[in-house]
């Protein structure tokens, strides 16, 4: 009985030594990974691709990333679901700061948003470069224009756009405004079978294969700029981010290699994204 008791509390023993020796090397693996809240356009444009291979070239850390609309990669970051936010929606991104849910906000690149409409352009905006004109144009023939409706930095984009014109869409929402509550890859498909107009980031939209009968119908305006920020998870909300990784990932993109890694992405010698991170 006493050697069984004895020969329990050995094997328990083992255990403990064996975990001890363990825990440290899984947790300094655990360290060399780092989950990343961003958008849709982040990913289906092929940029994740491209530059996060060279990150982890240049650092030895693997990039996981969570690819979702901005309210909801903000929302994650909130929850501790990831350990760096990378969004495109600044006015979102620094109340996320200043509620003390991210470190700090780091401007990483910029490309623009574009109106994607059908060749027989049934509202008339080809050539017209005001995006208000253009979204009034839409509302007065009542042309069907299919909107994310997803809380994503485009839809968010979209709807400041609407509000400056003056029109108010919740009143047409189910007529001539669609609101498809999907990514702007899928929301692209339905404005293909739909024939409608619809915004979309540049670089999502030059990547696109679906393009059917759409095309690039109003571009240029200084509205439609599209900015990109990166934020830390504050790990005095939630201890278990990955502090040292996830500042390594933000310093990289914001520097010299990363910059570059960001101007060198390009589709059919298109430049999709603009680095413009502050030196």
């Amino acid at each position: 009985m006493v050697f069984r008791y004895l020969r329990s509390l050995f094997d328990a023993l083992i255990v403990l030594v064996l975990m001890s020796t363990l825990v440290p090397s899984i947790a300094k693996a655990d360290e060399k990974t780092i989950i990343v809240q961003s958008t849709t356009s982040t990913q289906n444009s092929g940029l994740f691709d491209y530059i996060l291979p060279k990150f982890t070239a240049d650092t030895g850390i693997k990039v996981n990333v969570v690819a979702v609309g901005t309210g909801q990669a903000l929302k994650n970051g909130r929850n501790g679901d990831g350990d760096v936010v990378l969004v495109h929606a600044k006015q979102a991104e620094e109340k996320f700061i200043a509620q003390g849910y991210g470190v700090k906000r780091f401007d990483v690149m910029y490309n623009d948003f574009v109106i994607i409409g059908p060749k027989s352009d049934p509202a008339n905006l080809a050539g017209t470069k005001d995006i208000l004109q253009a979204l009034k144009k839409i509302a007065k023939t009542k042309s069907v224009f299919a909107s994310r409706g997803d809380d994503s930095g485009t839809n968010k984009k979209e709807l400041q756009l609407w509000k400056k014109t003056g029109v108010d869409i919740s009143t047409q929402s189910g007529r001539w405004y669609r609101e498809t509550g999907s990514g702007m890859g899928a929301t692209l498909n339905l404005a293909a079978g739909m024939g409608a107009y619809t915004l979309s980031d540049r670089a999502t939209w030059l990547a696109f294969k679906n393009k059917a009968s759409l095309k690039i119908l109003s571009q240029g305006d200084a509205l439609l700029f599209n900015q990109y920020g990166i934020m830390l998870v504050n790990p005095a909300k939630h201890p278990h981010i990955k502090v040292k990784s996830g500042q390594i990932f933000i310093n990289w993109l914001t520097g010299t290699n990363g910059q570059a890694a960001i101007a060198n992405y390009k589709l059919k010698d298109k430049q999709l994204f603009f680095p413009n991170a502050a030196p």
